[in-house]
C-alpha cells in the first residue's frame, strides 16, 4: 500500500479566510493535500503535517479526533517567519476500521517519511498513538531516544492484543516492544502527584530520565539537553496548565504555560537528531474561544523556526568546530571528556562504550549542560554519566 491509501484530503473551505490568504501567511506557503496527493519524491520539503482522526483510545479525551481542523485553521493564519519554509500538509489519517489499522497508517507515514528526510509533525488524537509513531523506527535499524512531555507517567497495565493500547499505559507497549530498539526514555514535568513511587523506582532502575515540572520552574532552558538527545518526542497538551490550554478533558491547575512550551517546542525543532513528533491530546470541545488551538499553531510555528535554526553540529563534524575539554576525578580512576560546539556553544560529554559493547564506537555521546562540566572539574562524576554508562553496560 502507498501512502495515498491511508490520507483524506483537507477540507480547505472550513479555514480559508474570506479575503484569501496574504502572502506572507503559511497558508500560501505550505502545499496542502485537497486533491492530488502531493509528490514526495522530489525532495522539495522539510516537514509534513499529519492530522490523526482518531481518539477512541483517548482516555476521557476522545474528542481529541476532531483536533487537526481546528489546529489548521489558526496555523495557516500565521505568518512565516524569517526562514524559508519547506512544508508539507498530507491531510488526515482516516479512522481505521479497528484501532490497530490506525496504528499501521500512522506507522507507515512515520516510516516512509522518515527515510524520505521529512519530519512528520502529527496533530491530534490521543498520546497512546505515541506508540504507532514508535513503531515507524522498527524498520530503521537504529536505537531510539524518546522524550514524553507529560504530567504523568502513562505505565498503567495493558490488556490490549496486538499493537492496540490506550492513553493510559501505552509506554508499557514501548517498553516491552520487542525487538527493543528503545535506548533512553526521558519525561519531562511530570507532577509527582500523580505519579506513583513504584514508577519512580522502575524508572530510576531502568536508568531512565525523569524529571519533576518544578527542576524547570525558574529556567526553562533546563529542557534543551534532554530535548536534544531525542530522536522522537510527544507532547501532551495536558502538560501545559488548564489557563493556558484548557482543551483538554484531563487537564489540571498546574503544568507549563504557553510561553514555556512554546520554547520547549523550538529546542524540539533545533535538535539535529530529531526525526519526528507528535502533539496529542487536544480536545476543541473543551477549547475557549479557540485559544488552545493557537497555542498549539504557535507551537509548531517555533518548531518550525527552531528546525530552519538548526546549526548542524551533530555529529561533531568538522573536529574544527569544536573544542575539547578533560578533567580527572577526585579518585583518580580516570578522566572525562567533554565537546562544546564552536557554533552554538551547547555541551556534549562522552560516555565510553564498557569494553566489548561497541565495535564501530568508543563512546557514546550525551548532550550535557556547562554545569556537568563545573561538576566534572570538581572531580566528581555527573549523575548523567554515570546513568548513561550503566545503560552502555
Amino acid at each position: 500500500m502507498s501512502l495515498t491509501d491511508f490520507f483524506s484530503p483537507v477540507n480547505t473551505d472550513s479555514f480559508i479566510p474570506k479575503q484569501g490568504f496574504f502572502t506572507s501567511q503559511l497558508g500560501l506557503k505550505a502545499e496542502i493535500h485537497t486533491e492530488s496527493f502531493p509528490d514526495l519524491e522530489e525532495n522539495k520539503y522539510d516537514l509534513a503535517i499529519i492530522g490523526v482522526l482518531d481518539g477512541r483510545s483517548a482516555i476521557n479525551n476522545e474528542g481529541c479526533a476532531l483536533g487537526p481542523d481546528y489546529f489548521r485553521e489558526k496555523f495557516y493564519k500565521l505568518n512565516e517567519g524569517g526562514f524559508t519554509s519547506r512544508i508539507v500538509d498530507l491531510g488526515n489519517i482516516k479512522h481505521g476500521v479497528t484501532l490497530a489499522d490506525t496504528y499501521t497508517a500512522v506507522k507507515m507515514a512515520v516510516s516512509e517519511l522518515i527515510k524520505k528526510n521529512i519530519i512528520p509533525i502529527i496533530i491530534g488524537g490521543g498520546q497512546d498513538l505515541t506508540y504507532a509513531q514508535y513503531l515507524g523506527y522498527e524498520d530503521l535499524e537504529q536505537k531510539v531516544d524518546l522524550v514524553i512531555v507529560d504530567n504523568q507517567f502513562d505505565i498503567d497495565d495493558d490488556s490490549h492484543d496486538g499493537i492496540a493500547t490506550r492513553s493510559d499505559c501505552y509506554l508499557n507497549k514501548i517498553f516491552l516492544h520487542q525487538p527493543n530498539y528503545l535506548f533512553n526514555f526521558s519525561n519531562i514535568g511530570y507532577q509527582t502527584y500523580f505519579v506513583n513511587q513504584e514508577s519512580l523506582s522502575v524508572m530510576d532502575k531502568l536508568y531512565f530520565d525523569v524529571h519533576r515540572l518544578g527542576e524547570f520552574a525558574q529556567d526553562i532552558t533546563l529542557t534543551e539537553p534532554i530535548i536534544r538527545n531525542a530522536n522522537m518526542i510527544s507532547f501532551d497538551i495536558g502538560a501545559i496548565r488548564s489557563a493556558d490550554a484548557a482543551a483538554n478533558a484531563n487537564t489540571t491547575p498546574n503544568g507549563f504555560d504557553g510561553e514555556e512550551a512554546c520554547r520547549i517546542a523550538r529546542y524540539a525543532g533545533m535538535n539535529d537528531k530529531l526525526t519526528s513528533i507528535g502533539f496529542y491530546e487536544f480536545n476543541p470541545a473543551y477549547d475557549n474561544n479557540g485559544q488552545t488551538a493557537f497555542l498549539l499553531a504557535q507551537m509548531v510555528w517555533y518548531f518550525m523556526e527552531g528546525f530552519y535554526a538548526r546549526k548542524k553540529d551533530f555529529p561533531l563534524t568538522p573536529k574544527s568546530q569544536f573544542m575539547i575539554y578533560r578533567t580527572s576525578l577526585k579518585d583518580g580512576s580516570g578522566e572525562m571528556v567533554f565537546v562544546k560546539s564552536k557554533k552554538s556553544d551547547r555541551w556534549w560529554m562522552q560516555v565510553p562504550y564498557p569494553s566489548g559493547q561497541s565495535k564501530n564506537e568508543r563512546y557514546h555521546l550525551v548532550p550535557c549542560r556547562y554545569d556537568d562540566y563545573q561538576v566534572a572539574v570538581n572531580g566528581e562524576m555527573p549523575d548523567l554519566w554515570w546513568r548513561t554508562y550503566q545503560k552502555l553496560s
